[in-house]
């Protein structure tokens, strides 16, 4: 089949940044939605808008406790007004403020007709039967007004919005028992190679025992697709084949690790050409330089390399946002980054874009970051113990101790 991006028969290797825009120019959200109950609707992602059936909020109201008052009333000096009742949050006030009048309101109450401020109680003070309230207020004050919030007949919510509890607690405000999301994705994924042992045996020689499931495993549950593991398949291309068959049978997205570079056992970019199509399988990323991407059918295949922190940064800074997308989110949520000094120096040649990773700190006041550790793409445990990647751009050299780094928080990345 053809390859868009003319790079499947090349060994140029990609940017960053052309092979994300060759990822989010190609993936489209998943069809179909389903109606689920307001609980289960967390972390899924809004199919259509959600419109407000009424104004939030319905009533003008009080923001504050205190006195319900007529601006007209109020004059340069401090103000005697008789009280003639209390509004409470829930209810509202049967009468109506007259001049020279206030009603004593909680919190959330109706703003009594007639009424148009609201002085705060700890502004007041109480004189018998009367109130007396300083100068200097200003015309509205303290009213929430209704509609404000939310208009009757506005969307509330957006399509293409990920769920979370501040936007549970709004369909909960707007009375939405049920609302309608777009369908998980369904993510198939395998690892590959001769070497790989499933936990629970004991090794042979050679041998390791498979870890990248498991970190895929934990990563796309976080994300909340719905995922089919099928498990380690042998570097033989006839077991490959029928892999890529049943996932691709199955799936909206496929994810394997290792058999992407060009060692005489790496199989996954001859079979995905045979298949379907390449449409890339280099970046110039470190770690995580062979990387292939293409279509096997409906479904999209993302051969990432064997190397468990290669896996993760791959995965974290190529495919998750594709990921995103094809779940229905729009617009994708920005990658928080910010610069800080670096604590230690790193070596680097320029042409690629480097992942170190590192652990955000504070001294003295100032945020700072340091390396985790041997940086080696079989190191699993300097993703363990790091909270954040510093990312060193393809133009970039070498970083001296105390040099400003960008780095991307680990927290927010799904």
């Amino acid at each position: 089949m053809s390859d868009p991006s003319g790079c499947a028969g090349s060994e140029a290797a990609l940017s960053v940044a052309q092979a994300r825009a060759i990822l989010l120019s190609s993936v489209a959200p998943v069809a179909g939605w389903e109606s689920v109950p307001l609980r289960s609707a967390l972390g899924r992602v809004l199919y259509r808008d959600v419109v407000a059936p009424f104004d939030v909020p319905a009533h003008d109201n009080s923001a504050m406790d205190g006195y319900a008052v007529r601006a007209a009333d109020l004059t340069g000096e401090a103000t005697r007004l008789a009280v003639v009742g209390t509004a409470y949050a829930g209810g509202a006030f049967s009468g109506v403020v007259g001049p020279g009048q206030a009603v004593r309101v909680m919190t959330g109450a109706v703003l009594p007709r007639g009424a148009d401020s609201i002085v705060v109680q700890e502004a007041a003070r109480l004189d018998g039967a009367a109130v007396i309230l300083p100068a200097a207020q200003r015309v509205g004050q303290h009213v929430r007004r209704a509609g404000e919030d939310l208009a009757a007949g506005k969307p509330a919510l957006l399509a293409g919005k990920r769920i979370g509890p501040a936007e549970l607690g709004l369909m909960a405000s707007l009375g939405y028992a049920e609302v309608a999301v777009r369908r998980r994705p369904r993510i198939a994924f395998f690892s590959t190679g001769d070497e790989l042992a499933s936990i629970g045996r004991p090794l042979g020689p050679g041998e390791v025992y498979d870890s990248n499931r498991y970190t895929l495993f934990g990563a796309l549950t976080r994300l909340g697709v719905d995922i089919l593991d099928l498990g380690v398949v042998r570097d033989d291309p006839a077991a490959l084949e029928q892999a890529f068959a049943e996932a691709a049978a199955q799936a909206d997205a496929i994810l394997t690790t290792g058999g992407v570079s060009v060692g005489e056992a790496d199989y996954v970019k001859d079979i995905m050409a045979r298949q379907g199509e390449v449409r890339f399988w280099k970046i110039d990323i470190k770690p995580g330089r062979p990387m292939a991407f293409g279509k096997l059918g409906d479904a999209w295949l993302f051969g990432l390399p064997g190397n468990p922190v290669a896996v993760l940064v791959s995965y974290y800074q190529i495919v998750l946002d594709a990921l995103v997308r094809l779940q229905g989110v729009d617009p994708l949520p920005p990658r928080p980054s910010f610069r800080v000094s670096c604590a230690d120096a790193i070596r680097k040649l320029t042409g690629r874009r480097e992942f170190p990773r590192g652990v955000l700190f504070q001294e003295d006041g100032q945020w700072r970051v340091r390396l985790t550790g041997n940086q080696g793409s079989g190191v699993l445990r300097s993703m363990v113990e790091a909270n954040c990647f510093i990312v060193l751009p393809e133009g970039g050299t070498s970083v001296a101790a105390g040099d400003l780094v960008e780095v991307q928080p680990f927290e927010g990345m799904v």
